[in-house]
């Protein structure tokens, strides 16, 4: 199976501009340069951005010269593409920023110690800004005109909100993508831009520069982006945006987010985002559909990417929190993994002193942490065995918890029934 062809089965290829020539041009002996780029408008990827750039490790994987390119100059500007409103403009020092922070993570995502054919991060300010305004204006926006520009799904899109519109500033983007396209060509030989199906306009843009100004032709090739069953787009949960960078979400966050997929999607996404072969991904979903309360294809995915992402290490505290998250026995847990699991779930301050001496009876413990309305209904609970401290069965209504049961000298975790926590934070 061909490079396009794997691509194709995977529910890769959204739009492409010859994809017959494009094969044919991968399947030559000289191998192809291609980019993708971001802009650093976080100091942070994000889940979004992995189904282009590791649509590009596919291709470095086949022998081709890939290119991240960071948006140091598109990204003080601000894509219009997918937004209903204007960007609020970053100064310089965050943008720069933001570029460090993030290349860090593309190490991550490819390969920059392959013998043949290493991945390489450039950064469009370096060629963008020693240009003047009137050489841009000569040498670039006179091979665009504004009837074809409007024309375009991103531009067109905003110019139908005649209460916000769109900026000369945003309409003016799709000339800086175009000349990144342009640049690359011509430096790196590059002849293959990829990204979000909602780049489309800004891709195109580039291969009708590249053909006025230099008569050469280039390729565009967009990837889905991750959507829900429903059309929505994956990468937000209630507690915000999902982060590449642990600080931000945190690697036990970053597997749930995985493990919490929708069912209808989780074979899409495997297919998507999974480096297995055809048969393992087959194979996952028999057992997704023969017994999808196992979740096999989802802790696959959780597994996979959370160690391609964050590293074998962090991915094993995150198993062994969502563990406890299913009534997983403490025991060696360290106190990161736990603060972890305290974070997911409900939390309520006891003063120290009341869990001196005998300390402070389970039943009204339970009740302050909200996992009773009264004693009485707590006293029922525990005698019909439905109530855990710190994960062990509690089977007497005299129970009290005293500072013997504290986790890390501050925590007691409680449960009622399979999945309702709550955790006593001792202040």
């Amino acid at each position: 199976m061909t490079l396009l062809e794997d691509l194709r089965w995977r529910g890769l290829v959204a739009d492409c501009t010859d994809e017959t020539e494009l094969a044919t041009r991968l399947a030559a002996d000289k191998k192809t340069t291609l980019y993708s780029g971001f802009d650093p408008t976080s100091d942070s990827l994000h889940v979004g951005n992995l189904v282009p750039l590791l649509a590009l490790r596919r291709f470095q994987n086949h022998g081709h010269h890939p290119i991240a390119l960071a948006g140091g100059a598109t990204g003080m500007i601000g894509d219009p593409s997918g937004r209903s409103s204007e960007r609020n403009l970053l100064t310089s020092e965050q943008i720069t920023h933001n570029v460090h922070c993030t290349k860090g993570q593309l190490h991550r995502l490819l390969d920059f110690k392959a013998k043949t054919n290493p991945a390489r991060v450039v950064d469009n300010i370096t060629w963008t800004a020693p240009i003047t305004y009137l050489e841009f204006l000569r040498d670039v926006g006179k091979f665009f005109t504004v009837n074809g520009m409007i024309a375009k799904e991103s531009v067109r899109a905003r110019m139908e909100d005649r209460e916000n519109g769109i900026s000369y500033t945003e309409f003016s983007y799709m000339l800086l993508q175009a000349y990144d396209f342009y640049h690359l060509h011509q430096a790196q030989g590059c002849e293959l831009q990829i990204g979000g199906s909602d780049q489309w306009g800004n891709i195109t843009a580039g291969i009708e520069l590249i053909r006025k100004k230099s008569g050469a032709h280039a390729f565009g090739f967009t990837v889905p982006l991750m959507t829900k069953a429903d059309g929505t787009k994956y990468g937000k949960t209630a507690s915000g945006t999902v982060w590449l960078d642990p600080k931000k979400t945190s690697p036990y966050r970053f597997y749930q987010f995985f493990v919490q997929i929708e069912d209808a999607d989780v074979i899409k996404l495997t297919k998507m985002l999974s480096f297995a072969d055809h048969d393992t991904i087959a194979g996952l979903a028999r057992q997704h559909t023969e017994n999808p309360g196992a979740r096999a294809a989802h802790l696959a995915l959780a597994r996979e990417l959370t160690t391609l992402v964050h590293g074998e290490s962090a991915c094993a505290d995150a198993m062994r929190a969502s563990e406890i998250m299913f009534g997983g026995n403490l025991d060696g847990v360290s106190e990161e993994v736990f603060k972890d699991v305290v974070g997911e779930v409900p939390t309520k301050d006891l003063e120290k002193a009341k869990l001196d001496g005998t300390g402070t009876p389970l039943t009204e413990l339970l009740v302050h942490a909200g996992l009773a309305p009264s004693k009485g209904q707590a006293r029922k609970d525990i005698e019909g065995g439905g109530i855990y401290l710190n994960n062990v069965r509690v089977a007497e209504v005299a129970r009290a918890a005293t500072t013997s049961d504290l986790l890390f000298g501050q925590y007691i975790l409680l449960r009622k029934g399979k999945r309702t926590y709550a955790v006593v934070n001792v202040v």
